[in-house]
């Protein structure tokens, strides 16, 4: 017999053997996290939203101090005492006691409230729109965890059969009917799954970690049983009402309008009506005082503010129209990734079936030295890809479910809310 087809010692053959068993080990998992639909009714506790949520009453409460009317000033003034000549003392002094109001007049403080109630509108869009992507977030974070987890599982079974192979290829090398060469490649090709294994399982734990952190999880993630994966988004249907962000540029293009008219009021004068006492020592006498002021607008006539708030008003208008052309766009690229998306997924799972068959009928074959070690590894290959796409394709499938749902205002894999 060659020496290149010599029988290997069966120590060193067993040794490998036990070497694949160790191999094809892994850790067991369990405890699955929450399901997606009850992670979503968790979503109002999660920073993002609460930071929304805030803002948004912190907006509203400017709306009800913006309908306080000012204070009115209480003044006390005394002339002509402690002087001399006849002012000496206080028998000459006058005091006046006087009662002042900001009449508030030119519409002021109606467009003071109206300027905050936009602003007030703005901020609560802007919560919708946070807890849109809040949703969409976690959809993402959710789905790439499982799979994350579907490819780990893809490579402690690639290991597995892998493991198998070698096993069947050390029978050959021990039976003589295989070259030692083929034994060795066998066991590098077994290291090779291992280490391709430990890295799956380190991306899984990765995947896990930032879903606990996303959802806010205090128990940690272990498993997902409740797929999103393999969740078939609805029937596209043709919006009814705007994107998110369409109506966050048209909250923010009215806010824009309502503080030009409070600039404008701004730059005319505020009037002030005072009425009070002023008592005479001298004459042992009362009188009644009254007053109206106002600034003259001689050199500050708001001019600057005015100019601001218009050019302010001219960029929402802008920020407005990109929102309406990008969502119009995004919708479309949504709907058309989508679509792709799902075909991609029934074509993968076809590509899946085949690959098993192929699989299976070279493994027959290679047991029966009709074929060789080099096209098992290639059948095995084509299956761990074609599953590996069916994985990815689905995970395409979310992103753009995502992606739809934002445009439509709505949590992914939901109705309209």
């Amino acid at each position: 017999m060659p020496p290149s087809y010599r029988r290997p010692p069966r120590v060193a053959v067993g040794c490998g053997l036990a070497a694949l068993a160790v191999l094809s080990a892994g850790p067991a998992w369990a405890d699955p996290a929450p399901s997606f639909a009850e992670l979503l009714s968790r979503l109002d506790q999660t920073p993002a939203t609460l930071e929304a949520e805030a803002l948004t009453q912190a907006a509203e409460a400017r709306v009800r101090q913006a309908r306080v009317r000012p204070n009115p000033t209480l003044g006390l003034e005394v002339d002509s005492l402690f002087g001399t000549g006849p002012y000496s003392g206080t028998g000459n002094a006058e005091a006046a006691l006087s009662f002042s109001q900001d009449l508030e007049l030119w519409g002021r403080r109606a467009a003071r409230i109206e300027a905050a109630r936009a602003d007030a509108g703005a901020a609560a869009q802007q919560r919708d729109l946070a807890a849109v992507d809040a949703a969409g977030r976690l959809a993402l974070i959710y789905a790439e965890a499982e799979a994350a987890e579907r490819r780990a599982e893809l490579a402690e079974e690639s290991l597995t059969l892998t493991v198998a192979d070698a096993r069947a290829a050390l029978a050959l090398v021990e039976q003589g009917r295989e070259p030692l060469l083929r034994g060795i490649q066998s066991e590098s090709e077994a290291a090779a799954a291992r280490a391709a294994r430990d890295e799956a399982q380190a991306e899984r734990d990765a995947a896990f970690a930032r879903l606990e952190a996303v959802a806010m999880l205090t128990v940690p993630v272990t498993g997902i049983d409740a797929s999103l994966l393999d969740q078939t988004p609805g029937v596209a249907r043709e919006a009814t009402t705007a994107a998110p962000t369409v109506r966050v540029a048209e909250a923010g293009r009215d806010a824009a309008e309502r503080r030009i008219a409070v600039e404008r009021i701004r730059a005319r004068p505020d009037v002030n009506a005072s009425v009070g006492l002023r008592r005479y020592e001298a004459e042992d006498a009362t009188a009644l005082t009254f007053g109206i002021s106002m600034p003259l607008p001689l050199f500050d006539r708001n001019r600057g503010n005015i100019d601001a708030a218009q050019a302010e008003f001219r960029a929402a208008e802008a920020r407005l129209m990109g929102a309406r052309q990008e969502a119009q766009a995004d919708r479309a690229a949504a709907r058309a990734r989508l679509a792709a998306s799902s075909s991609r997924v029934g074509a993968a799972d076809a590509g899946v079936a085949s690959a098993e068959e192929a699989y299976r009928l070279s493994r027959i074959g290679f047991e029966a030295g009709r074929i060789s070690q080099l096209e098992l590894r290639v059948t095995r290959a084509g299956l761990i890809n074609a599953r590996t796409s069916a994985v990815d394709a689905r995970l395409a499938r979310v992103r753009a479910e995502i992606d739809l749902a934002r445009q439509d205002g709505r949590a992914p894999f939901q109705g309209d809310q």
